[in-house]
C-alpha cells in the first residue's frame, strides 16, 4: 500500500512539476497548467491541505492483501477517513524565488477526527509546537504515557520537569536557535566520533535537470484536457495508461536513488509489472488562473479496487 501510494505520488507531483517548467506548452491545456502553477509560485504565502475523500470501509479496502493479524486497526481507518494534514508558508519573496531564510512563518498540523494530533507553527525567531498525547492514545488503543512512566515509576528527575507542559497537550515555546545550535552540536560530535556524513540531498542542478526529464516523459505519455467546473472553475485532466507511464517515472527516478534520504523505496520492476494497463488520470482544478485542487484516485491503480 505505501509503495502504491509513492507510485500515486510521484505521478500526481512531476505531473505538476512538468507542468510548471514548461514541458506541454505544445497543449492548450498544458499551457493553462502552467501559468496556473506559475500564479502561485508569484504568491509569497501559500496554504496546503491534504486528505483522503473515502470512507473507513475504502480505507481499509487499500489494505485488503495485508496478512492476518496485520490488518488496519479501525481506529487508523477512521483517522485516515477523518484526518487531514494542513501546512502553511510566508516568505519576505515570492515563493518561486524563496531560499529556507526567507520564510518568515511556517505552520503545520495533523488533525484527527476531533481535534489537531500534532502542529508546529514557526514565528520569527520561535518556533511553538503542541502534541495531544491523550487522543493519540486512543488511537493506539491503550492511555497515552505520562511524564511518570518515563521515570519508571519513580520520582520525576527535575530534568525532565520541563517536559510537563508537553505531556499535558500545552503549547512549548523554544527558540529557533536553540534548535539549530543543538542540530550543530550534534553534527559536530557525529563527525568526532567519525559518523557517517549526513545524507545526501539532491543540488539544484540535478534537481532541476531531473525534472526536465520528467517531465519529458510526462509530455509523451499523457494527453491534457481542460473542461468548465462548478463556480467559475476549470479543471484540468491529466490521462495516460499507469503502467507505461510510472514505469517510466520510476526507471527515471531509480539511478539517483542512491542521493537521497536513506528508507527512500520505489517500486520494483515486478511490482510496476502488476500495475493495471488501463488508463489512468489525475484532476487539476484551476480557479482565478491559480491550481486550487489536485485530485487523484487511488483505486484506479489496483485492478481489483472500484470507486
Amino acid at each position: 500500500m505505501r509503495k502504491t501510494l509513492t507510485a500515486a505520488a510521484v505521478a500526481a507531483l512531476v505531473v505538476a512539476g512538468s507542468t510548471a517548467c514548461g514541458t506541454v506548452e505544445n497543449l492548450s491545456a498544458g499551457q493553462k497548467l502552467d501559468r496556473a502553477f506559475d500564479k502561485l509560485g508569484k504568491e509569497r504565502s501559500l496554504s496546503v491541505e491534504l486528505d483522503l475523500d473515502a470512507d473507513a470501509a475504502a480505507i481499509r479496502a487499500l489494505d485488503a492483501g495485508a496478512e492476518p493479524g496485520d490488518e488496519m486497526p479501525d481506529a487508523i481507518a477512521e483517522l485516515l477517513t477523518a484526518g487531514r494534514i494542513s501546512v502553511m508558508v510566508e516568505s519576505e519573496k515570492p515563493l518561486a524565488e524563496s531560499g529556507e531564510k526567507d520564510y518568515t512563518g511556517i505552520a503545520m498540523k495533523f488533525s484527527g477526527p476531533d481535534s489537531a494530533l500534532f502542529e508546529y507553527r514557526m514565528v520569527g525567531d520561535y518556533l511553538y509546537g503542541r502534541v495531544d498525547m491523550k487522543a493519540l492514545g486512543e488511537l493506539s488503543g491503550g492511555p497515552a504515557p505520562s511524564l511518570d512512566d518515563l521515570a519508571s515509576g519513580g520520582e520525576v528527575p527535575k530534568s525532565l520537569r520541563s517536559l510537563e507542559p508537553v505531556f499535558a497537550g500545552e503549547w512549548v515555546k523554544v527558540p529557533v536557535k536553540e534548535i539549530r545550535d543543538a542540530e550543530k552540536l550534534v553534527a559536530e560530535r557525529a563527525d568526532a566520533a567519525g559518523a557517517p556524513p549526513a545524507e545526501p540531498t539532491l543540488d539544484a542542478k540535478t534537481q532541476k535537470k531531473l525534472l526536465k526529464t520528467l517531465g519529458d516523459v510526462v509530455a509523451s505519455e499523457a494527453d491534457f484536457k481542460s473542461t468548465e467546473g462548478k463556480d467559475g472553475a476549470e479543471r484540468i485532466t491529466v490521462t495516460a495508461s499507469l503502467r507505461p507511464l510510472l514505469t517510466k517515472l520510476i526507471d527515471e527516478v531509480r539511478p539517483i536513488l542512491k542521493k537521497l534520504p536513506q528508507g527512500t523505496e520505489l517500486p520494483t520492476a515486478k511490482e510496476l509489472r502488476k500495475l493495471p494497463e488501463k488508463e489512468g488520470s489525475a484532476d487539476f482544478t484551476i480557479k482565478n488562473g491559480a491550481v486550487t485542487e489536485i485530485s487523484i484516485d487511488l483505486a484506479q491503480l489496483d485492478e481489483k479496487l472500484k470507486g
